[in-house]
């Protein structure tokens, strides 16, 4: 599933602000820091279903507003801290929309078995050297 296809950058809200990252005394005059915005319940080009999953599986990031909140401030030029935070984006929801693989339960081989019985063997061994010689 190419979430990047379908071009969600014009849904997005950015905002600029000073950075507290590197930059010396450029940081001071200069609004590097970016974040980006994503109304997730009013986005047109997610579906429903998506929507409810990226709400339940990035309710930390969603705001009351119910806007998908990310920052970047890792560069000194705001182009590539914006770069950086639509890269995040996508990532995140990729990441969010990926459907989890159901663990299939399998029983221990025979092999396994046997090593994990040496195993314990082989410790209890150990142990029971260190007590004294019974006289």
């Amino acid at each position: 599933m190419q979430i990047r296809k379908r071009n969600l950058e014009s849904e997005f809200v950015f905002a600029t602000s000073r950075s507290s990252g590197p930059g010396g005394q450029h940081v001071n005059k200069t609004d590097s820091k970016v974040e980006l915005r994503f109304n997730v319940s009013d986005s047109v080009l997610l579906s429903d279903k998506e929507k409810v999953i990226i709400i339940e599986k990035l309710s930390a990031r969603i705001n009351s507003n119910g806007e998908l909140l990310l920052v970047s401030q890792k560069e000194r030029s705001q182009y590539r801290n914006k770069s950086d935070v639509i890269e995040k984006f996508y990532i995140l929801i990729e990441k969010a929309l990926t459907p989890v693989k159901k663990r299939k339960a399998t029983k221990p081989t025979k092999a396994s078995k046997r090593r994990r019985l040496e195993a314990k063997k082989k410790l209890s061994d150990k142990k029971s050297n260190r007590n004294p010689p019974q006289l």
